[in-house]
């Protein structure tokens, strides 16, 4: 016990030193006031709209004959976003280990004369902070949003914050022994066979209701949206805690709270019975991550090799000139070496074929064209994070990116036109085939290509700025989280709320589409702007 009360000691005085150095510059919690009075304003602006008797009304799928097909693949659809996430967490822990650690902590803790026990079970403990911060700051926002359908009372505050903070904190320690198991007794393949076949059963939960139903989208959640899933571990458990806000039944969010507990307390003992030294494995992931973070802070290079499928390919290139230009011929060298083809390779290839294939589905009524659009949203989401991802590595990790004789405009322009021209030449393969076999408006077809590179411009630049515009290091730790949060909260939002209202009105995904497109050109345009601007002071920036 005494050693655990110096490790809360040490985080405490670490805490208080941050403190006191963000409160050196006051101006810093501006964006946080901001954010705050924002979620103040739109609570009371609810609250004020809230009809006489509020409250979340679900429909009880066991008591009435009729099926509500909406709120089940609402519930299934949510459910099935967090399965694939825990499914593809579990299939990570095959791959590598992870750390509760930083260097920091390894070269002051792993030399100190404390049970190695003890410091990976106040670590694994401490993981729960940042799970609940986010759940918080979610609840937050999705409070102010939702203020006119539910109260905001203790008991709902508290279990929508649990059921999302375990589901994220209890991941950690499970991919933790797996490695662990993995480590002493050599099992791994055992591992990735037992969670390729949990992947393709809750696949087989999906299909083979949606095959028996009389359409494929009324069936396809009936198992995975009902009652009996809340028993799921994790995925399951989270469901059922959270489902207090609905059936205001606190012995039951309980008992699924009391189920957590025990599984927690089941993992560390294992984990402490077979992790033995467990040193040179976190070592060597800790190392990993602390690189990540110095290639996203720009203090190393991130290597463009990765993912490559032929690194040393041959080519045989004419000469193409000098200037802004030799920017675009170096990504097109690079991009041949990653892909068959430097413009459209085997990862485009098998997302096209995807999107086709939806489309024929739903041509034959197999599923409703909502399955189609769910996966064109998808495909901005991907791209979105493509966009920011394609920011930290690059040109602009290159020296020579500011001696070359150019505008700053016209380096800017050449260093993504491939990925622009990659974008169109992907987005038009697949959608135009796919509106005409699924006999959509063809005006999707436009609009999807707009809309494909507002999201990859936006990921870019909210990635980009901070980078560049941001003096101090603390700053971009403190300040660029709240940037990507306004531009979110102001702007993809309430854009992709609006677009979701007016697709409900209408009946119409292509008004929908049309919404959603227009509010994310709003924001490309302005974050375009900034970053041309602020892309001039890069030879003074280590980005």
């Amino acid at each position: 016990m005494f050693e655990f009360r110096i490790l809360l000691r040490k985080d405490i005085l670490i805490l208080l030193n941050n403190i006191k150095l963000i409160l050196k510059n006051p101006l810093r919690l501006l964006p946080y006031g901001g954010l705050l009075a924002y979620f103040f304003f739109i609570y009371t602006m609810r609250m004020k709209s809230r009809p006489e008797e509020s409250g979340i009304q679900t429909p009880d799928l066991e008591g009435i004959p009729e099926v509500n097909f909406a709120w089940q693949n609402v519930i299934g659809g949510i459910t099935i976003l967090a399965l694939s996430f825990f499914v593809f967490q579990l299939y990570r822990a095959t791959k590598k280990n992870i750390s509760f650690f930083k260097m920091a902590d390894v070269n002051l803790l792993f030399t100190a004369p404390v049970k190695p026990e003890n410091i990976l079970i106040y670590y694994m403990a401490r993981s729960i902070l940042p799970a609940l911060g986010g759940s918080m700051l979610f609840l937050f926002y999705g409070a102010s949003q939702l203020a006119d359908q539910f109260e905001l009372t203790a008991g709902n505050i508290i279990f929508l914050v649990l059921g999302f903070a375990l589901f994220f904190f209890m991941i950690f320690p499970l991919r933790f022994l797996i490695y662990t198991l993995h480590t002493k007794y050599g099992i791994m393949n055992y591992i990735k066979t037992g969670v390729s076949i949990m992947g393709v059963a809750l696949g087989l939960m999906i299909l083979i209701p949606g095959l028996m139903a009389e359409k494929f989208w009324q069936g396809m959640f009936s198992w995975v949206s009902s009652p009996w899933f809340n028993f799921f571990p994790i995925v399951g458990w989270s469901r059922g805690i959270m489902s207090y806000v609905w059936e205001q039944n606190v012995i039951l969010s309980s008992c699924f709270l009391m189920l957590y507990g025990l599984a927690y307390y089941t993992v560390v003992k294992l984990v402490i019975q077979f992790s033995g030294y467990y040193y040179e494995d976190v070592l060597e992931a800790t190392k990993s991550n602390e690189e990540k973070i110095e290639k996203v802070r720009g203090k190393k290079q991130a290597s463009e090799a990765s993912f490559s499928m032929n690194a040393k390919k041959q080519l045989a290139l004419p000469d193409f000139g000098v200037g802004a230009k030799a920017f675009y011929w170096r990504n097109y060298v690079h991009s041949s070496r990653q892909d068959f083809h430097p413009l459209f390779g085997i990862y485009s290839l098998t997302m096209t074929g995807l999107g086709i294939l939806f489309a024929t589905l739903s041509r034959f009524d197999w599923f409703s064209h909502k399955m189609f659009y769910g996966y064109l949203v998808v495909l901005f989401v991907f791209y979105f994070m493509a966009g920011i991802g394609r920011a930290s590595v690059g040109d602009l990790k290159k020296p020579f990116f500011i001696l070359i004789p150019a505008s700053w405009s016209a380096k800017f322009w050449n260093m993504i036109k491939l990925d622009l021209f990659q974008i169109l030449l992907f987005s038009g393969l697949m959608i135009i085939p796919s509106v005409f076999i699924a006999e959509l408006n063809w005006a999707i077809i436009p609009l999807f290509l707009l809309g494909m590179l507002g999201f990859y411009l936006i990921g870019f630049s909210i990635n980009l700025i901070p980078q560049i515009a941001l003096e101090e290091s603390w700053d971009r730790i403190l300040i660029k989280p709240l940037l990507i949060g306004g531009i979110f909260i102001f702007g993809i939002i309430p854009s992709g709320v609006a677009s979701i209202l007016i697709f409900v009105l209408t009946k119409k995904f292509v008004f929908g589409l049309l919404t959603l497109v227009l509010g994310v050109a709003f924001v490309t345009a302005i974050l375009l702007h900034v970053t041309l601007d602020v892309i001039k002071k890069v030879e003074f920036k280590e980005v």
